[in-house]
């Protein structure tokens, strides 16, 4: 049997299957660390050799790209087609209204992509859409599913439940769309429970959790790498944009109270500015340091060279960079929220955190530093959850509803 050979018994739908994944959460030319655990998933999937993955991942419109304009800019300069790692990419524009068009967002999104869909089907033979994030991408490839006489299966991958839900109309759009779609997935328990809260069946989802791509991410020469970034001290670490839900603002005023450490920030956003400032106010200019937007493969130095990462987020599905910074050898410090405490179960690979106050973090992040698991011990940890048992239930689904 091979590495993605999922039954003793033979599959029930044998030939190699034509996907459409359909996305707004993907990375492009413009924007290369976007939604890259969706094209993760996407890459082993089309490594099985079973699957033949069509990706169209829309990207709102913005008429101008010079970059004063910010992320919008950024969406501008993506290409309207691309190779990454193999796969075709289409990204089609669709209309987005900031803030106010929130309960307009799947409409707009599915008269702006629904020629490129439709011609998809048609062309690429399409058997199957499978859409990531319930809102808006999930409700509008459940309408053109609906048109086009193809199966869906709608992935549901954090705040999309945990957030968007709140909100009176995309949350009936989403029980609906849960509701008519041929199968759910979520990235972690708690965001089934999520769905069983609104009253999906509970035989509808089914929970395939994010893995690691144990080759990318590993324990490199630590020391060398430490010597590179000048690090010399103890070194926490803090990925994600820079948006409040992640809660860097906490690490940073966790940092205070452990003062012999330091402190990187990969990521760039809307908050750096008031990041800054709250590091000048605490005369931390020393021992922060802002690294900006990171290449998602260059990350593995900055895991190896820390001897803990911290995330203090307020929400998680299935937070990708706890598996990235443990691969790598490194264990984390966390909020327990949502999928987290799925990730994190054992003490080689970190620490949960109850309250989301930067004492309750600080006290973590020194007791960490105090009892640091083997770094081997870690990383066998995080082998556990490669990407090979989630492919393969993807294809037992996938082949599933296509033979029914």
């Amino acid at each position: 049997m091979g590495r993605y050979s999922l039954l003793s018994s033979p599959k029930p739908y044998a030939a190699i299957m034509q996907i459409l994944t359909f996305t707004t959460l993907y990375p492009n030319a413009a924007q290369p660390s976007h939604g890259v655990f969706v094209e993760n998933r996407i890459r082993h999937l089309a490594a099985s050799g079973e699957v033949t993955p069509h990706v169209i991942a829309p990207v709102p419109y913005f008429p101008l790209t010079a970059s004063i304009f910010g992320r919008y800019a950024a969406m501008a300069r993506a290409p309207k087609m691309e190779r990454r790692h193999g796969l075709s990419i289409e990204h089609p524009r669709f209309p987005l209204i900031p803030k106010v068009g929130m309960n307009m967002a799947a409409t707009l999104l599915y008269y702006g992509v629904r020629d490129s869909v439709r011609r998809a089907v048609k062309e690429k033979k399409i058997q199957l859409i499978d859409a990531h994030y319930f809102y808006p991408d999930g409700v509008a490839a459940v309408r053109l599913a609906k048109e086009l006489g193809v199966p869906v299966v709608i992935t549901g991958r954090g705040s999309d439940l945990s957030e968007l839900t709140d909100f009176p109309i995309p949350r009936q759009q989403i029980i609906n769309a849960a509701l008519s779609a041929n199968a759910l997935i979520t990235v972690c328990q708690a965001l089934k429970d999520k769905l069983l809260d609104l009253g999906i069946p509970d035989e509808k989802v089914h929970v395939f959790r994010n893995g690691v791509d144990l080759n990318l991410f590993y324990p490199g020469d630590r020391d060398a790498i430490r010597t590179d970034l000048g690090v010399e001290r103890p070194l926490f670490l803090s990925v994600g944009h820079l948006i409040p839900r992640k809660g860097h603002d906490l690490v940073i005023r966790a940092l205070q109270k452990i003062p012999d450490a330091h402190l990187m920030i990969a990521g760039e956003g809307p908050e750096r500015a008031t990041l800054e400032s709250l590091v000048r106010d605490l005369q931390l200019q020393n021992r922060v340091s802002f690294m900006g937007s990171v290449p998602h493969d260059r990350l593995r130095d900055f895991y190896t060279a820390a001897d803990a990462l911290v995330l203090a987020s307020s929400r998680e599905g299935w937070a990708n960079v706890l598996l990235e910074a443990m691969a790598c050898g490194t264990p984390v410090v966390a909020t327990d929220v949502w999928g987290t405490s799925e990730v994190v179960h054992h003490s080689v690979a970190g620490r949960l955190v109850k309250e989301r106050t930067p004492d309750a973090l600080a006290h973590a992040m020194h007791d960490m530093l105090q009892s640091l698991p083997a770094r081997q011990e870690t990383r066998s940890y995080a082998e556990q959850f490669s990407w090979d048992e989630t492919t393969q239930n993807q294809l037992t689904l996938f082949s599933s509803l296509l033979a029914n």
